[in-house]
């Protein structure tokens, strides 16, 4: 491309689109201006980002992709895909005097990858400006990380440590914890005694003076005494690391680290003699070695990954190398996979599956108590003296690999992991752990400078596999603070960074007009950054690496994006763009091929420290968490809710999620389970309209007036005589079922108490009750009147049918909610992208239960977040 002035013209006109690029009519529209019907945005159109609330309802109804893919040309490449770690700390919360905490921010410039991996053990380096990106590849997962309960224990006494700046996880990070003061203070150990022992409970109550004092009686004092000294035990434990200072330069991490190493997958056991595959019908009799390959793919053969060419044929050009080095026992030799079969491998595995699952309670709280038994030890650490669960610790055993989408390496052989193959990373004094299989660990190091326990290199893509500490414990903790304290730092600076890109999106030089409308999309559109692809790799793009056939231009000023994000989940998006920006993907594509690279003088690398410049610690991710957050935020407080049911409220909530999930790309394929559990919906709001019905016609009866009254006179038109008959047949079938086990639960009581059992003609006796209540619901169909077993006054049925008609419209939200989410991953922006403390204040302001929105395992990753009030904004 030349750099003459006169090609960048602003008089020149956009150039009409091939026919041949030509999306068809029917696609959804986007405006970059905030031009949704569906969705409340602020006045000021350029702080909200686009949300795509329009995107097709199935990807069946998108245009076929033909995509040619062509390994990417770059002037610079980086190790990471998307970002450089954040270099500020986070600005902790205010005191309860009103006065912030010291903060002290630290700058770090190393390339990150999306995930939550950490770089192999290095020397420590003066100066974290000078660092390089770690060679190594980083393991890339956004929302498969282990998340279990933690409760961060108590600190030994020492300096206070700021939090080391680490790489941005889209879900968690690593962050050194800070320190606890050497003395305990009578509000600090009053506080400990308020928080209540499971990191999860919404709203910790406070024990006060006069419940100690109360006496309990009976055979409950032991236990309540018991269970309330484990919950004191606990509580002493938990570690209020947001309340502590964060100061020192934040390169060490820990100063004292003890751990049990990592738990091996038991050995493989052969199958029975008599379990074999077969090869062109004759049973082959295979070693163990392959023996167990087989089984991986017998495993799966009715699953849709076993119909794939590609992974079929990865599985056998694996497994044939396996048979080189141990090959069958009667001399078989094995060379087409047609003529393989594995059924007789499949219907034991089968049949096993059925014996775990015919086992008693008993027998399965025996098998769950020894495996905890044999976990126990593996599944904490001792951290700076304080005891904190680890969240991955189990090493994935041998298998095929799945992998996402379209991967060219699926179906590949994932070789066992040995202690030759693991690092394991403790404190210089901490014993060396014992791996739980023969074997010694490849080496043992003791950097404090990083948070993993233990690293190892897979086989498939070469990926580093790390084991860190669980979602709950104060380094996630403190790096989760630390990601979103950074996002709400760019509100600062947004404005004047989206003044200077819109002035380089007219810029005379190239590179700089491709990077402005990079980060113009990356902005409006939150887009990840994205970076270069080998070809042994899924062809899964972002926004610098789009080659000219992922973007279509359609007059007068439409872009249509069509490509494979992360996990290679399709995107397709047909947006309203700035004439600017139309222009300048006209000139980028001029003369280009469409495989070649439609940015080909911006790399992620280059656009982080370009950002990194306008503000320090500033990458592509950091954009995305920004524009997640605040448009979560703004279309929270759009809502009107000052009248709204608990259920409207929970409604406007995932609505705002769902945005923001449809405007990340967070989808997710329709459950194969979504139509019969729609059915089951629908089929019970029936019910709730049958209940109502026969308490009107009852009321009716009795205070023939009601009939004019509006409020009972809602038809229930969807429910008939053919429905209603169907429904009580199932409710007979379901009380009389109940009246035999409620029988033969009163006998088993008598027989315990040495009594004689009731005799078979009370069984009669109730059968015919229930038989003859039925045979009055049957006279009663159709005629409009109904009756009750024992009548009730008129204000009780008012009271009953007014509850019934809350269930009501609360159901139909439900069922409105589960149908509109059914494409749309929630639960990836909830944990990865929005900040928790909207939730939290939301939550105090419309007074929602938190329990109703965050899991169990979301109120232990994030307890620093409710210690908001409902004032706080992002």
């Amino acid at each position: 491309m030349s750099g003459d002035s006169s090609m960048f013209s602003d008089e020149e006109q956009p150039l009409a689109p091939k026919p041949n690029g030509q999306a068809p009519a029917a696609k959804r529209n986007g405006a970059i201006n905030g031009q949704h019907s569906d969705v409340s945005m602020s006045d000021d159109e350029d702080d909200v980002p686009l949300s795509q609330v329009t995107r097709l309802k199935s990807e069946e109804s998108l245009p076929p992709r033909n995509l040619k893919r062509k390994k990417p040309v770059y002037a610079e490449t980086s190790s990471s895909e998307e970002d450089v770690p954040l270099a500020s700390s986070p600005v902790k919360p205010a005191a309860k005097n009103g006065r912030a905490k010291k903060v002290v921010k630290k700058e770090e410039s190393d390339a990150e990858s999306d995930s939550e991996s950490e770089p192999a053990p290095k020397k420590r380096r003066a100066s974290t400006s000078k660092r390089k990106a770690p060679a190594k590849k980083k393991v890339k997962e956004e929302t498969d990380d282990s998340e279990e309960d933690v409760k961060p224990a108590k600190k030994p006494n020492g300096r206070k440590a700021a939090a080391k700046p680490v790489k941005e996880e889209s879900d968690e990070e690593d962050v050194k914890p800070a320190k606890k003061p050497p003395a305990k203070s009578r509000a600090t150990k009053k506080a400990k005694q308020e928080e209540d022992s499971e990191p999860e409970a919404p709203k910790p109550k406070r024990r006060t003076a006069k419940a100690k004092e109360e006496p309990t009686s009976g055979t409950d004092t032991k236990a309540k005494a018991k269970k309330g000294k484990k919950k004191e035990e606990e509580e002493e434990e938990i570690f209020k690391w947001w309340e502590a200072d964060a100061e020192g330069d934040g390169s060490v991490r820990w100063q004292t680290l003890e751990h049990s190493g990592v738990l091996f997958p038991p050995a493989y056991e052969p199958l029975p003699k008599n379990i074999k595959m077969k090869y062109n019908g004759k049973a082959v009799d295979l070693p163990p070695e392959s023996e167990e390959v087989a089984g991986f793919y017998a495993a799966m053969i009715e699953t849709d990954h076993a119909q794939d060419a590609t992974f079929n044929k990865n599985f056998f050009d694996d497994w044939k190398l396996v048979l080189a080095k141990h090959p069958p026992r009667d001399g078989t030799v094995i060379t087409k996979f047609e003529l393989c079969d594995f059924r007789p491998m499949f219907e034991y595995f089968e049949a096993e599956k059925a014996k775990k699952k015919a086992l008693t309670t008993e027998q399965k709280k025996e098998a769950k108590k020894a495996r905890d038994e044999l976990e126990s030890k593996f599944t904490t650490c001792l951290l700076d003296g304080r005891k904190e669960k680890i969240g991955n610790f189990r090493v994935e055993p041998p298998g095929l690999f799945r992998g996402r989408g379209e991967h060219p390496k699926k179906g590949s052989l994932k070789k066992r992991v040995r202690p030759e193959d693991i690092t394991i990373n403790i404190g210089k004094d901490a014993p060396v752990p014992v791996p739980n299989m023969p074997g010694k660990w490849k080496s043992v190091i003791h950097d404090n400078t990083v948070t993993w326990l233990a690293t190892w290199t897979e086989n498939i893509n070469q990926n580093h596999k790390y084991v860190f500490l669980a979602a709950g414990s104060s380094l996630k903790g403190q790096s989760d603070m630390q990601k979103f304290e950074k996002a709400r730092e760019l509100k600062g600076h947004i404005d004047k960074i989206r003044l200077d890109y819109n002035a380089d999106l007219r810029s005379k030089v190239m590179a700089d007009r491709q990077r402005a409308t990079a980060m113009y999309f990356i902005d409006k559109l939150a887009l990840r950054a994205g970076n270069e692809k080998g070809e042994d790799e899924a062809d899964t793009v972002g926004c610098c690496s789009l080659r000219c056939e992922h973007v279509t231009l359609e007059n007068p000023n439409f872009i249509i994006f069509d490509f494979l994000g992360k996990d290679s989940i399709r995107y397709y998006n047909r947006v309203e763009v700035e004439l600017q920006v139309f222009k300048n993907i006209r000139i980028f594509k001029e003369n280009k091929e469409p495989e070649d690279n439609l940015f080909d003088r911006v790399t992620t690398t280059g656009l982080n420290k370009h950002l990194t410049n306008q503000m320090k610690g500033l990458t592509a991710k950091v954009f995305r968490t920004y524009n997640a957050s605040w448009t979560f935020q703004r279309l929270l407080d759009a809502e009107d809710l000052k009248n709204a049911s608990l259920q409207e409220k929970l409604n406007a909530y995932n609505k705002a999620n769902r945005m923001v999930a449809i405007l990340c790309n967070h989808q997710r394929s329709t459950p194969k389970t979504h139509d019969q559990s729609m059915e089951k919906m629908r089929y019970k709001l029936r019910t709730l309209k049958y209940d109502r019905m026969k308490l009107r016609h009852v009321l009716f009866a009795q205070e023939p007036k009601a009939k004019k009254n509006k409020k009972y006179s809602a038809d229930e038109s969807d429910v008939d005589d053919d429905w209603i008959a169907e429904h009580e047949e199932n409710l007979k079938a379901k009380e009389i079922e109940k009246t035999e086990k409620r029988f033969a639960k009163d006998n088993e009581k008598l027989e315990a108490d040495g009594k004689k059992p009731h005799k078979d003609s009370v069984l009669k006796d109730r059968l015919e009750g229930v038989e003859a209540d039925f045979k009055r619901l049957a006279k009663e169909r159709g005629t409009k009147k109904a009756s009750l077993k024992k009548e009730r006054p008129s204000d009780k049925l008012e009271e009953a049918i007014d509850k019934l008609e809350e269930k009501i419209k609360a159901f139909k939200l439900q069922m409105i909610d589960r149908d509109e989410g059914k494409e749309v991953a929630l639960s990836t922006s909830k944990i990865n992208y929005l900040d928790p403390r909207i939730t939290v204040a939301w939550c105090n302001t419309h007074d929602v239960p938190i329990e109703k929105l965050f899991s169990k395992t979301l109120l232990t990753k994030f307890p620093w977040a409710r210690t908001v009030d409902n004032t706080w904004k992002f």
